[in-house]
């Protein structure tokens, strides 16, 4: 049996991108073999790996970043780190953040700390754009100052510039990536793509915030995880690198062009109080991830019909999530009790 050059630890592998990430790295790299450490909070979901089942290049562990003695049994034999585990739900963190500030901040510090005792070679970090806030024109670059508006994107904001701080306080090779709004087949249906291509096929309303002008870039998830591939493998210590397409769309539009691919009607749309602090425009230039060598491969337009679609034929998988899953009915329940929804 050939023997794996490189093991790695990626933590939060069992959520949304975690998992398609463990699954294209192992396909493309015969020399990598993966250690999966992910809580399975309740957007945890190992169905999303149940191919790679029996690799004997992948390995599952179930634990916490917030813990010191997990991480540091999952960190075993690993020569770098992969961090994706995190809380991400930007509803969610305005409801309660302490559980945000605990993963995402104190969690990152935990695996910084092991990883700089065990003399890890190198720590990427998975960060995101709303490090940066709103900019109602232009494009926000990797220099420029970050400027969070929410708790989650606070804590986020934090583990990034602790991640970079390693890189100079430590000599660690440190590695973040900032990526846009991602979607794809297995996005837990509290987020906007899942959470409406579910509503409009069961014929329930559309919750849409405020105006719905709000605008975001949108990156099929396959095209996000092959950026952070390619600055795992050549990004530089202590720099972060956008992520993002040429794909903006205001939210209006994106429901608009959900519900037509799926036959719908207009009047599913409802509009409800838009959201405290709802930031207007993200924007980031993803030129220094492109001298890199990445670019976005995915056709918006084919890329959000293929992903309406599986929905539509994967009724089972959120159907279970959005019935059955206690979480769920009580964040919604929560949630909407003060908003008309």
């Amino acid at each position: 049996m050939r023997q794996s050059k490189q093991k790695i630890l990626v933590t939060g592998g069992a959520g949304f991108i975690g998992s398609y990430l463990i699954k294209l790295w192992l396909c493309e790299d015969p020399d990598v073999s993966i250690v999966n450490f992910d809580n399975l909070t309740y957007c945890g979901d190992l169905e999303r790996l149940q191919e790679i089942q029996g690799n004997s290049r992948y390995h599952f562990i179930q634990g916490d970043v917030c813990s010191p003695e997990a991480v540091e049994r999952a960190i075993e034999g690993c020569s770098a780190v992969v961090h994706l585990a995190a809380e991400t739900h930007v509803d969610r963190s305005l409801l309660d953040g302490k559980i945000f500030f605990d993963t995402n901040t104190y969690g990152t510090y935990v695996l910084l700390e092991l990883a700089r005792k065990r003399g890890i070679q190198k720590f990427l970090l998975v960060s995101t754009d709303e490090v940066y806030g709103s900019r109602a024109k232009g494009f926000f670059k990797e220099k420029d100052a970050l400027n969070p508006s929410s708790p989650y994107s606070v804590s986020k904001t934090a583990a990034d510039l602790l991640v970079l701080s390693y890189a100079h306080s430590h000599r660690m090779h440190t590695i973040v990536t900032r990526g846009s709004n991602t979607f794809g087949p297995y996005q837990y249906p509290e987020k906007v793509i899942p959470l409406f291509v579910s509503n409009a096929l069961s014929d329930q309303p559309l919750p849409l915030y405020g105006d719905g002008l709000q605008v975001r870039n949108w990156m099929h998830v396959e095209d996000h995880c092959r950026g952070i591939l390619q600055a795992f493998k050549k990004g530089k210590s202590g720099e972060a690198y956008n992520i993002s397409t040429p794909f903006y769309l205001t939210n209006i539009d994106l429901t608009r062009r959900i519900l037509k691919i799926l036959n719908k009607p207009l009047s599913l749309i409802k509009k409800v109080a838009d959201r405290v602090g709802h930031d207007r425009r993200y924007a980031i230039e993803p030129a220094k991830i492109k001298r890199l060598g990445w670019k976005p491969r995915r056709s918006f337009d084919i890329a959000l019909r293929e992903t309406v679609l599986w929905y539509k034929e994967n009724r089972t998988w959120w159907e279970t999530i959005k019935e059955k899953k206690e979480d769920f009915k009580a964040y919604y329940a929560k949630a909407y009790q003060d908003k008309g929804r």
